[in-house]
């Protein structure tokens, strides 16, 4: 692996941490980090109450870059990994499901959006 890959790599690990303790703070339970499946990748799952969260970390050089690089085909990819993560961890009863995202950038509060995406 190449020092840049390395470092994005690193840097991504740093930005999903901050993305669990935000989550943490807000009140949710940390299920799964970077939960691979074969169909795509979720950086977090998290539950509060009934609300299953699946959540994007995007880290960019400002936050409106960081909203953007959540491309329609990401959501896609996030949406098909959400559903094999639901068939293998089926929760009890009724419950909710919600696509997140949380935005940082370099000297800014990052910037949680709740229910960002709908597929």
């Amino acid at each position: 692996m190449s020092e840049r890959r390395r470092r994005a790599y690193r840097k991504g690990l740093r930005a999903e941490f901050a993305g669990a303790v935000l989550l943490t703070l807000k009140g949710y339970r940390i299920l799964a980090r970077r939960y691979r499946s074969p169909v795509g990748e979720i950086d977090l799952v998290a539950r509060r109450g009934r609300r299953y969260a699946f959540v994007e970390v995007k880290v960019r050089p400002s936050q409106a870059e960081s909203a953007f690089a959540v491309s329609t085909q990401q959501q896609h990819r996030i949406a098909r990994a959400a559903q094999h993560w639901l068939s293998r961890n089926r929760p009890d009863g009724d419950f909710d499901t919600g696509f997140d995202v949380i935005l940082l950038s370099p000297w800014s509060w990052p910037r949680y959006l709740a229910d960002a995406f709908r597929i």
